[in-house]
């Protein structure tokens, strides 16, 4: 590579790595601030955590529609108008005068959301080396949790002042990245090359590779109840409400367990690029379930601290490969759209997560830790299933895959020769 191509492969992944980052600032806000949205409309905890399932089920049609723009117009304007709508939505949550209006700003702050991850990791993967790909996967997905942490220190250092409109209207803040995304990124050379190229309909490549949509789907809502499993109502009903935490000591723990998250994806994401990218879910997952009882019933403050690093090292440990190991089995004629819609539509069917998690605690005395236990251990070991009969691509060329060669490796549970 040329120094160019490298300045240019940079720029790309930090605007990608800003673009998750500020995506999960602005949905970790609602996180920490949904039992004073509640108060202020004069409803249960229970009715906002319906916003929040709007906001996850809602991601899916977002996915669809820019991932669909990106693979018509390109990678870089798609990203751009994604980052300016959620910041947008974003704002106007501050302003909501109702449970409904908020109810439906959350829901169109949902769609534009789901626009980013896909969008994103497309463009990132499409522009860097192949033996990038392990640790930008874990560098992207570590974004999330980075969102979370950044989320966690307004919570921590500005809520009194700021009030949950207050929250919001700073999560306005994500659509300046738009100016350095104008500046210094360029569109993706995997799309630039596809251009030249007879298409295909977006239906022929679906159906030529049903088997493999299905099973991403499956993979993507396993994963999507992993990491909502364990992080939704961890800090606010099971720390706080459960556990009668002070507001310090939870602030410090989700801290704690974001640095974690980062660390996780960066490990498992870089380890990812040795071992395989099913290893090194697998691998994760396991660390998970060793640290999932005391994580969700344990009364000690410094265990609850060192379970929850471990679990969520675990967590988003998993989620590091995930950029990566999705975009590598993507068919390329449709990349902009796949990742991205499958991601979210398995969003949408683990979108019931926090509802779930809330009643099940109902029905246990609200004991949120059993629930959180039974969520988090059941993904787990469907995501190693899954893992251990699923494809993989590792190092695959993004330009030249043909979408049939998907449809063979799942078939056949073998990996595709790199290129």
């Amino acid at each position: 590579m040329t120094s160019a191509d490298i300045a240019r492969a940079r720029n790309t992944v930090i605007a990608a790595f800003l673009g998750w980052t500020l995506d999960a600032f602005d949905f970790f806000i609602l996180i920490f601030t949904f039992d004073e949205v509640a108060k202020t409309f004069g409803v249960s905890i229970t009715s906002i955590t319906v916003a929040i399932t709007l906001t996850l089920a809602s991601r899916a049609v977002g996915a669809f529609v820019f991932g669909r723009m990106a693979d018509r117009f390109g990678r870089k304007p798609t990203l751009m108008l994604v980052i300016v709508l959620y910041s947008l939505f974003e704002f106007i949550s501050g302003l909501a005068w109702s449970y409904v209006s908020f109810l439906v700003i959350r829901t169109l702050f949902g769609i534009a959301m789901g626009g980013e991850w896909g969008v994103g990791s497309s463009l990132v993967m499409e522009t860097i080396p192949a033996r990038w790909r392990g640790w930008v996967s874990g560098l992207l997905q570590a974004g999330y949790p980075t969102g979370y942490f950044l989320a966690t220190l307004l919570f921590g250092l500005c809520y009194e002042t700021l009030g949950w409109r207050g929250m919001f209207f700073v999560g306005a803040a994500p659509a300046l990245l738009v100016i350095f995304i104008n500046a210094k990124i360029h569109e993706s050379p995997a799309f630039e090359a596809m251009q030249q190229r007879p298409k295909s309909s977006l239906l022929q490549i679906v159906k030529s590779n049903a088997k493999l949509t299905i099973y991403a789907i499956a993979m993507m809502t396993a994963f999507n109840f992993f990491s909502h499993g364990t992080q939704d109502i961890y800090p606010k009903l099971f720390l706080a409400k459960q556990l009668g935490l002070p507001h310090a000591t939870l602030t410090n723990i989700v801290l704690v367990y974001n640095v974690a998250a980062i660390l996780g994806g960066l490990f498992f994401g870089m380890l990812s690029q040795k071992i395989g990218r099913r290893r090194a879910i697998m691998l994760a997952c396991t660390l998970a379930l060793l640290a999932v009882y005391p994580w969700s019933h344990s009364r000690d403050v410094y265990m609850l601290c060192a379970a929850a690093f471990v679990m969520q090292f675990g967590v988003q440990g998993a989620w590091g490969v995930v950029p990566a190991h999705l975009n590598e089995l993507s068919p390329a004629e449709i990349r902009g759209t796949f990742p991205g819609f499958v991601y979210q539509l398995g969003n949408f069917l683990a979108a019931i997560n926090p509802v779930l998690q809330a009643e099940i605690a109902q029905r246990h005395g609200q004991d949120y830790g059993y629930s959180l236990l039974l969520v988090a251990s059941t993904v787990a070991i469907a995501l190693m299933l899954l893992m251990a009969f699923g494809p993989e691509a590792r190092g695959v060329s993004m330009a030249a895959a043909a979408p049939s060669t998907r449809e063979d490796v799942l078939s056949e549970g073998a990996s595709l020769p790199r290129t």
